[in-house]
C-alpha cells in the first residue's frame, strides 16, 4: 500500500544540536518544517542551521532568528537577552543571511490539506504565545483567516493538539531544544493525511540532554539555561 502524506513538524530547536539530531533520526526520511527559533539559548546555532538546511528543511522566523539578526532586544527577559546578543556574535555570515531570509509564515499541502505555519499565531507571528486554554475560540478564526484546513504553530514551547467540530487542526509540536512542559525530552510531531482526514501524533524522544547542558556552561552562556535543560521547564 502506498504511504499516506506525511510531514515532521519541528520547533524552537534553540540551537541544540543534539537534540535536533535525534528528532531527525526519530522522523525518518520525511519532509521537515520548522515553526521557527532555529536559534536562541543553545551553543550551537551554525551546526543547527547547517544540519536543518542540509535535509531541506521548510523553516519560518521566530523571534530569537529575527533578534539574532536584527539586534531588536527590547522584548526579550534579561537571560534571553544575553543568549540573542551571544547568538549574534557566533553566528556566521551565512548563518545570519539564512535566518534574515526566512519568511514569517509558510504555506503548504498536505493530502489535499491546506497547512499553514507560522512562529507566534496568525495575528502576531513573531511575540504572541498560544496555548488552549487562553485561545481555543479563536482557533477556528484563525484558520479561516489565513484559508487553511491545519495550523501549525511554535512559540510556547508546549505540545497540544486542537480539533475543531468540522475537522479544522491547530497544534504546537512543542519544543526540539527547549522544551517548558516538564519533560526534557525533545518534542516534535508528525502530520499526516489519510483518508482526508489530517491527523497529528505528538513524539517525545531522548537525547544527551547533558552534553548540551554542558556545551551551554562551556560557552560562557547563562548556567540557568543548562539547568533548565535538565529539568525540562
Amino acid at each position: 500500500m502506498p504511504r499516506s502524506p506525511t510531514i515532521a513538524f519541528i520547533s524552537d530547536v534553540h540551537s541544540n544540536l543534539e537534540a535536533l539530531e535525534a528528532v531527525l533520526d526519530d522522523a525518518g526520511s520525511v519532509r521537515v518544517v520548522c515553526c521557527g527559533d532555529v536559534v536562541g539559548y543553545g551553543a550551537s546555532p551554525n551546526e543547527v542551521i547547517r544540519l536543518l538546511r542540509s535535509v531541506g528543511a521548510t523553516c519560518v522566523q521566530g523571534n530569537h532568528d529575527y533578534a539574532a539578526v536584527e539586534g531588536d532586544l527590547g522584548d526579550f527577559n534579561p537571560r534571553a537577552a544575553v543568549a540573542a546578543a551571544w547568538t549574534a556574535e557566533h553566528l556566521s555570515g551565512e548563518s545570519k543571511a539564512y535566518l534574515m531570509a526566512l519568511p514569517r509564515e509558510a504555506r503548504t499541502e498536505v493530502g489535499g490539506k491546506r497547512v499553514y505555519t507560522t512562529h507566534g499565531s496568525p495575528d502576531d507571528p513573531l511575540w504572541e504565545y498560544v496555548f488552549p486554554a487562553t485561545h481555543a475560540d479563536l482557533f477556528g478564526y484563525y484558520l479561516e483567516k489565513v484559508g487553511a484546513d491545519v495550523l501549525a504553530l511554535g512559540h510556547s514551547h508546549v505540545p497540544y493538539q486542537w480539533r475543531g467540530d468540522d475537522g479544522g487542526l491547530v497544534f504546537n509540536p512543542g519544543s526540539v531544544g527547549q522544551p517548558r512542559d516538564g519533560d526534557p525530552r525533545a518534542a516534535y510531531a508528525v502530520l499526516t493525511v489519510e483518508e482526508g482526514e489530517s491527523r497529528v501524533e505528538l513524539r517525545r524522544v531522548e537525547y544527551d540532554v547533558e552534553r548540551s547542558a554542558k556545551k551551554i556552561v562551556d560557552s560562557g552562556l547563562p548556567s540557568s539555561l543548562a539547568t533548565r535543560l535538565l529539568s525540562g521547564e
